[in-house]
């Protein structure tokens, strides 16, 4: 862990990002830092479009949103968000809003909390597109294949409808993840510069399916 020291000749982007890294070094392949990374290149992508949104808000929204994962996090390290804020010393306001942008991302089998601000919609839109097209795919399969899950299970039917609780416990094979989940993406951006990064995303997913089910024989 960085020492105070080190923390305090960083400014606060550099600092978040030091002490996340501590954080997602522990996650598999398909949460660890080159996800935020590549959530935070988009996010900057499409913040370039948007008018008043603000950057260290949305920057800093990036790196925490998934050092609490429920997937990940058990009961001890559900503060570990809070922690890393304390550590920031942010005002209160900046506080909230980078809580509020975090709350809004999570999918949660439709479940989904109403993103206030253009922030909110920003990174929602960012951390979306990271689970759709090629790397979606690879980064499904890495989780699916850290949780010991089937690659596929004709046998399964995709369920809709999920309550939060049903939909973070039941274990289906990586492609019903596909859709329960990845298919139903694109339709969901919020911002104009999402929509558009999401529609190329979404046509490469549904050839891979295409060409699965012709490799496989397997009604999937």
């Amino acid at each position: 862990m960085s020492s105070f020291k080190e923390l305090d000749r960083m400014n606060t982007i550099e600092k978040c990002e030091r002490l996340v890294k501590e954080v997602y070094k522990h996650f598999d392949a398909s949460h660890d830092f080159q996800h935020i990374e590549r959530v935070r290149k988009n996010a900057l992508e499409i913040l370039e479009s948007c008018e008043h949104a603000e950057q260290e808000i949305v920057e800093l929204a990036v790196l925490l949103h998934d050092v609490s994962d429920p997937k990940y996090a058990n009961d001890n390290e559900k503060s570990e968000e809070n922690r890393i804020i304390e550590l920031l010393h942010l005002p209160d306001d900046k506080v909230s809003h980078i809580k509020e942008v975090i709350r809004s991302i999570s999918f949660n089998g439709g479940n989904e909390v109403e993103p206030k601000t253009i922030e909110a919609k920003i990174v929602r839109d960012a951390d979306r597109l990271d689970a759709i097209g090629a790397v979606g795919i690879a980064r499904t399969f890495a989780y699916g294949g850290a949780k010991g899950r089937k690659l596929y299970d004709s046998r399964e039917t995709p369920r809709a409808n999920m309550s939060v609780e049903e939909y973070r416990s039941t274990e289906t094979a990586s492609v019903t993840h596909f859709y329960e989940k990845l298919l139903l993406l694109a339709d969901g951006m919020l911002t104009e510069k999402g929509k558009e990064l999401a529609q190329e995303r979404h046509a490469f997913m549904e050839s891979f399916l295409q060409n699965l089910r012709k490799e496989t024989g397997e009604t999937i």
